[in-house]
Order: structure tokens, then sequence, then C-alpha cells
């Protein structure tokens, strides 16, 4: 049974500045969230069924890190070779590292490349496809559903701003992700040719918002231009989305820097932070101490008041190791949570020993037996 503390409220209340948070977007859909913690901070329709172009290649690339190596060999097939629309020109049988794929798929957005990475990763594009929905349904993105790691238009094949949002947050935490999706820049071989293939980003953020981290465009007739962005500033790590939005990096920057104007990311508790003694049953000590394992902190409007809310156990039974959890504390603003983390035990709760093990210490000492 957990009892519940509430009342240890934080006011993090900021000179306001009135910032337009009714205001819409001229995108059919969009949504921003902070990437850490996933807190929504401006939405409309974003849940939304739609068509995503190749945004899609984010969830391509995730997969593919998690479950390839970089240095793997990737070789084009039949499939992969001449596959409609933005190319890297891999020839047939043509091999690259997985890394260089990657490349190719996220900065010159590659549909051949998406083809040969999907094969190769998950036997083929059907394979691949149930991996990466696999992967959605593991993030809560329920109102999705891949059929092909590129996002040329096929039918059942969509996705929503919340949705991508919530993937494109999880693949930034990939810090070979991130570094990829950043690069402005690169080459990678070209079989067949005196010089490499050049690939040149195709977000145009990348070098107009200060602080941008990335990450995909896409564009067919059907989705429209769609477009997933990111940028950190000061603490606060954004990561959005629009779909079918005509002004794709325009309406991007706007939205973001309507978030960075309204909230703040705040820290209320330090990880480490002492959150007090737990009454230990059957233990050397009557009591244990708990920490906060983790910072509680999230980004918080700058006309809101956060409360930390506590649930601890009532007490913890001994034995039980350093760093046991024992309870959650929340960060809740408006009765939203915003953050959450474990409480744990910050030393062990060692078992009380018995009569006879108390009897032989004692003997111990008065033999003075080693």
């Amino acid at each position: 049974m957990k009892k519940l503390l509430a009342g240890l409220v934080f006011v993090a209340l900021l000179l306001y500045n009135g910032g337009s948070r009714a205001e819409g977007t001229s995108a059919r859909a969009a949504c921003v969230i902070e990437r850490r913690t996933g807190r929504v901070l401006f939405a409309q329709n974003e849940r939304e069924r739609l068509p995503m172009a190749s945004t899609t290649k984010v969830m391509t690339a995730l997969v593919a890190l998690e479950n390839g190596a970089l240095d793997e060999p990737v070789t084009a097939g039949r499939n992969a070779y001449g596959v409609p629309g933005t190319s890297i020109y891999l020839g047939l049988g043509e091999t690259l590292t997985l890394e260089q794929m990657l490349r190719g798929l996220m900065l010159a957005s590659g549909n051949d490349a998406a083809v040969a990475v999907a094969e190769h990763i998950g036997g083929s594009v059907e394979g691949f496809a149930e991996m990466m929905n696999a992967r959605a349904a593991s993030l809560g993105a329920e109102d999705t559903h891949f059929v092909t790691p590129h996002g040329l238009p096929c039918e059942g094949h969509y996705t929503t701003a919340l949705d991508l949002a919530r993937i494109a947050a999880e693949a930034m935490s990939n810090e070979t992700f991130r570094e990829i999706v950043s690069t402005q820049r690169a080459a990678i071989p070209w079989a067949g040719h005196e010089y490499p293939r050049v690939l040149r980003n195709k977000n145009a953020l990348l070098r107009a918002y200060p602080g941008a981290t990335g990450i995909k465009t896409g564009f067919t007739r059907a989705a429209g231009r769609c477009l997933v962005f990111g940028a950190e500033r000061e603490g606060l790590e954004l990561v959005g989305t629009v779909l079918n939005c005509g002004d794709w990096f325009g309406e991007a920057a706007r939205l973001m820097d309507r978030a960075f104007a309204e909230y703040t990311w705040v820290e209320l508790l330090p990880d480490g932070a002492d959150m007090g003694e737990i009454a230990v049953y059957g233990g050397e000590r009557d009591t244990a101490r708990l920490v906060l394992q983790g910072a509680l902190a999230g980004p918080l409007r700058l006309d809101e008041a956060a409360t930390v809310r506590l649930e601890i156990d009532d007490a913890a039974q001994a034995p039980l190791p350093s760093g046991a959890r024992l309870g959650t504390a929340y960060m809740q603003a408006d009765g939203e949570t915003i953050c959450a983390r474990p409480v744990v035990l910050s030393e062990p709760a060692r078992r009380a020993p018995s009569a006879v093990t108390r009897a032989l210490r004692l003997w111990t000492l008065i033999k003075g037996v080693p």
C-alpha cells in the first residue's frame, strides 16, 4: 500500500508575457513536445491519421540503428535498385555500410537506401514493416501503421502528428541518430565513380534556425509537405511535427518560437535529493533513508505553478539492496503529470541478525576470536 504525500509545492511562477497559446497553425496537423518528458506544448489535429511521406524514415533509421551495427555491409538488391522518388542512385548489388546507407537515407532521403536497409535488417520490406509497427506500439503510437520504409503513397500507411513527434523524440535519444540528422553535408562512396556521393541535408532549419537539431523532411502529392523538426535552447529541447503544411519551415520556426517564449525548463528536485526515511521491518535499523533517482524536472509554462506529489510505500521489509524502488515522485502542474522519478533506498536495509547470530557475535567478542 502506498501513502500519498501531497502539498510539497514548488512555485515556478515567472513574469508571464501573455503568449498566444490559442493561436493555430496553417498545417493540417501539428504537434510540439518537450523531448525528455514528452509533454505536449502545442497541438492541433494531433490525432488525425494522415500520410507522412519521407518522415517515415525517422522510424526506419531508429529500427535499423537498434537492430544493426554501423559497420556491417548492406547490399542493394533488385527491390532497392531504381525505387521511384528521391534516390542516392544505388547500383544493383552495390554495397555500403549501414552507417553510410543511413546517411543517404536521412540527408538525401534516398528511397533506394530505405529498401536496402529494410531488406538487410528485416529480411524483406514486409518483415521490416512489422518491426517498425512493433516499435511504434512500444512507444504508445496507437494511431500509426507502417507499410513501407520510405513513405511513398501506399494504402494503410499513416501516422498522426502526436505519434510522429513521440517517435522522433525517441529517435533523438539515440546519439548516432542525432549526429546523422544534424549533419548538413556528408560524402559517402559511390561505386564506379571517381568521386563520392555528396549528400546535402534538405532541412533548411539547420542553416536558418538557432539551436536547430534536425530532423527530417517529407513530401508527396498525397501527403503534402511534412516536416519533423527540433531545436534546443537553455536546457529546453523541442521536437515537433507539421503534416500537410505549405510553409513547412516557416511554420515550424513559428511553433518553436512560441514554445520557447512560453515555456522554460525547471528543476524542482535534483538527482539524489533527500526524500526522508521509511520504516524498516526486520532490519538492523528501524528506518532507512530514501533519495530521488534522477532529477525531477520538466517544462513549465511561465504562468504555471508546479507541485511535487509523492507515493511512498508505508514500510520496507528487510533485506533490500541499495537502490531498491519504494515509491515515485511526480512533478505536476494543473493536474497534469509532467515528470515522474523513482524514490529509492540510499543504503541497504539489512536483515536483523537472529538470536543465534547475536550470541555467536557476543561469544566472539568475549573470547577475542579473530
